[in-house]
């Protein structure tokens, strides 16, 4: 069983920026993809960015240039860098592995 705990959002004006990170349990992190995705009111959850196991990264349309995922292995952990954030960018934030783990998600909230 992996769990994913999501932290780092919050309330911030648009312009600003934050950074989410993405804790996973178990040994086999450094093997899995992750991902990112995001969960506005009244709308589908939608990919936001993905890293592979070798760091080799995508991004949607609607956040390159804006965004950066990362991952540091020996901390079993996934980043989400966020600049200039706008207020449609505002959502609750999930990460989920390759094998189909989702953790519970953080809110972001971007005001104008």
């Amino acid at each position: 069983q992996v769990q994913l705990v999501e932290s780092g959002g919050g309330l911030v004006q648009a312009g600003g920026s934050l950074q989410l990170s993405c804790a996973a349990s178990g040994s086999i992190f450094r093997l899995r993809a992750m991902n990112w995705y995001r969960q506005a009111p009244g709308k589908q959850r939608e990919l936001v960015a993905g890293i592979t196991s070798s760091g080799i990264t995508n991004y949607a349309d609607f956040v390159k240039g804006r965004f950066t995922i990362s991952r540091d292995n020996a901390k079993n952990t996934v980043y989400l860098q966020m600049n200039s954030l706008k207020p449609e960018d505002t959502a609750v934030y999930y990460c989920r592995d390759s094998a189909g783990y989702w953790g519970q998600g953080t809110q972001v909230t971007v005001s104008s």
